[in-house]
């Protein structure tokens, strides 16, 4: 299959600590993809070398259809990138910023149109010191997405916004995938892969341990249902992969469940087991 994103034992060390170690991906084109894992798992490096910024030790990469290390001009205008932090030029307005990063490309959508697609068009004349954090985040999507790319990296993009900024970013970030465009975001935040990715690579010490859709990720875990009650004094926790049967089987016997109580594994239980915390 043609990938918009293909890995294959991918490397990178800083001195005698393995940043990333043999890791294998692919990102087909037009899905949202989300790299999840802790601070310190890998996320970063590699997304940085997926975009060109940094060398790679060994491995294979193919970013649309090119190595990042060796493209040239005509593949970076095809990538929007938005970093974790971005140094700009506060005393310019917002849409004097967007006028001056087109300049750097051959084609790039018109100033009034991606402000109104990040949702900024009521803020074009407004300095980018005064906006807001969740604000300044649109305008760093604006400048990743004005060279109409056909792939945008999000490194971290919510870290630091409160719960109502976070979702109202993940909106812009739905609208953007519903225009054709191939995203890939790293996180550390659970309901953010959960709510925005078709799928996760799970990452911990440099690699990757799992991929799949966020759902599906329970199946990497033990599946079976912990069943939990309390007769007199005595609590009782039993595992079982037919809970349904275990109580019919206790109530027929005459035991009295005092609150009785069924969980699953959740996605948070997954993440934590496959990352080595659970």
């Amino acid at each position: 299959m043609n990938f918009a994103v293909h890995v294959r034992g991918l490397s990178k060390s800083y001195g005698n600590l393995e940043a990333v170690r043999n890791l294998d991906l692919d990102v087909e084109y037009g899905e949202i993809f989300a790299i999840l894992g802790p601070n310190g798992a890998g996320k970063s490096t590699t997304i940085e070398i997926l975009e060109g910024h940094r060398q790679r030790d060994s491995g294979q990469v193919r970013v649309l259809g090119e190595d990042p290390e060796a493209a040239g001009r005509s593949w970076r205008a095809k990538i929007g990138i938005v970093l974790q932090e971005v140094s700009d030029a506060g005393m310019l307005t917002v849409s004097e910023t967007i006028q001056m990063f087109a300049k750097c490309y051959g084609t790039a959508r018109p100033t009034e149109e991606v402000l109104e697609l990040v949702g900024l068009g009521s803020l074009s004349k407004s300095r980018v010191r005064t906006l807001s954090g969740g604000q300044r985040r649109r305008l760093d999507v604006a400048l990743g997405i004005i060279n109409f790319p056909k792939l945008v990296f999000l490194d971290e993009p919510t870290t630091g916004f409160d719960p109502e900024a976070r979702r109202r970013f993940w909106d812009l970030i739905r609208l953007l995938a519903t225009d054709g465009i191939t995203i890939l975001l790293t996180t550390h935040y659970l309901d953010e892969a959960a709510a925005l990715a078709d799928r996760v690579a799970v990452v911990a010490a440099g690699g990757v341990v799992a991929v799949d859709s966020p759902h599906n990720l329970i199946r990497y875990v033990d599946t079976a249902a912990t069943v939990r009650w309390r007769t007199g004094d005595e609590t009782h926790v039993v595992k079982t992969d037919h809970p349904t049967e275990l109580i019919r089987e206790r109530s027929m016997a005459g035991a009295e469940l005092a609150e009785l109580t069924v969980t699953r594994p959740t996605l948070e239980d997954a993440y934590l087991q496959l990352i080595g915390l659970g």
